[in-house]
């Protein structure tokens, strides 16, 4: 086979696109965050807990949310605890996990970035589809996600 032909493959123009999306949207929004004081990982784990029941996830949960290991996701809760924003709560019903809990303050510094990230998302991503775009986009992502990461949708009680 023609290596350009190889190179020429959808399957690999697909895959790259998406690569090349997230990385610029990620690259859009990041002035967001840095402006309030945090990184993309710090948000994202704000996010997972405020749309969570409770505003809390299992630790593991949360680390899978955000794809990381263990050890990431404490490092992250050590940080985010330190600067007021979550706080570590024991299950009651297993002494060997924990949640992860969004404090007053977490929800505070959320409630202010979020009017400037959903600009940023309109702007970057939502207003660049028109509504069937996104519902198939979405539809799409949900069924990719479920594949390939199946944790990331599973919230233990």
């Amino acid at each position: 086979m023609d290596p350009k032909q190889l190179f020429d493959d959808p399957r690999l123009t697909a895959v790259g696109l998406l690569y090349e999306a997230h990385h610029g949207l990620l690259a859009r929004l990041e002035e967001t965050w840095k402006r309030h004081g945090l990184s993309g990982l710090d948000m994202n784990a704000l996010m997972r807990l405020s749309r969570s029941s409770g505003r809390k996830l299992r630790m593991t949960d949360l680390a899978s949310q955000t794809d990381l290991s263990t050890s990431g996701v404490t490092r992250l809760v050590d940080r985010l605890e330190r600067n007021g924003l979550v706080r570590r709560e024991a299950d009651p019903r297993d002494r060997r996990s924990s949640y992860a809990v969004l404090t007053a303050a977490g929800a505070t510094r959320v409630a202010r970035v979020l009017p400037a990230y959903l600009e940023g998302i309109d702007r970057w991503f939502i207003g660049l589809l028109t509504p069937q775009q996104l519902d198939e986009l979405t539809a799409s992502l949900r069924i990719i996600r479920d594949a390939t990461n199946p944790e990331a949708t599973q919230v233990t009680e």
